[in-house]
């Protein structure tokens, strides 16, 4: 499942979440909250939910920046990167063993941050131009805070893109690759299981393309009206999560 706009809104907790989640705990259903948010690490994420009243392991908390890491890992073992983004992302990718530096990197990597910098921006357009592979967390044009939409990693990497004429490989959602990240590190087949989303263009597009079934809620950014935008459709629309205690054996 999706995490902002399905179990929380920024620090608040959407009503019924924390049932789900105890349910889903007692009947022994394996989950994993997901996030294309690439700022936190897993137990800093932890430590966010607790604060909201859910409490979720760190071993069920993926982040797009382990799907980076974990898509790295395997193209370029022991590889090096020039990262923009913040702890989530740094702390993930030394974890798999790679240096993080600014001289001729193997790839920049491009994840998100609250404070992006001119000077970091500029270092890495111009390493991209020398030759380094540019890598994005995820392609999100906009995150939410209380104030209002904030420039994301899709944005940031659109400037980047204009300005050196290279794409960058996106391996967040709607990349069914971070999907089937997540299906391996709890040991499920997508034919079992099913995503639980927010958003048509992200979570229910890697959903479906993933070979999973699909519950949209209408707690975060798609709406009725939105969905009949598309040219695909979820398995199931639901108002919100809570409409799922009770049903989590058959949610359909």
């Amino acid at each position: 499942m999706d995490m902002d706009g399905v179990l929380v809104h920024e620090d608040a907790l959407i009503p019924g979440a924390d049932a789900l989640l105890a349910e889903l705990r007692a009947n022994e259903i394996p989950f994993m909250v997901l996030t294309n948010n690439s700022i936190r690490t897993p137990r800093d994420l932890r430590a966010r939910l607790l604060r909201t009243g859910l409490d979720v392991p760190e071993d069920s908390i993926w982040t797009s920046a382990l799907a980076t890491a974990t898509f790295l890992a395997n193209q370029r073992p022991g590889g090096s990167a020039y990262v923009v983004g913040e702890s989530g992302l740094t702390t993930a990718l030394h974890d798999i063993g790679y240096v993080l530096t600014d001289s001729d990197p193997d790839y920049v990597v491009l994840g998100e941050t609250r404070t992006y910098s001119f000077e970091a921006i500029t270092t890495a357009i111009r390493l991209v131009e020398r030759g380094a592979r540019f890598i994005a967390t995820n392609p999100d044009p906009t995150g939410p805070s209380p104030e209002g939409s904030l420039p994301a990693t899709g944005s940031v990497a659109a400037l980047i893109t204009r300005a050196t004429g290279r794409n960058p490989y996106f391996v967040g959602k709607p990349n069914a690759l971070m999907m089937r990240s997540a299906l391996r590190a709890i040991g499920a087949h997508s034919e079992h299981t099913l995503m639980i989303g927010d958003r048509m263009d992200t979570d229910i597009v890697c959903g479906l393309e993933a070979g999973l079934q699909t519950l949209l809620v209408l707690t975060g950014i798609s709406t009725h009206a939105s969905v009949e935008m598309y040219p695909y459709r979820p398995t199931r629309i639901i108002d919100s999560v809570a409409d799922l205690v009770g049903r989590t054996g058959n949610p359909f």
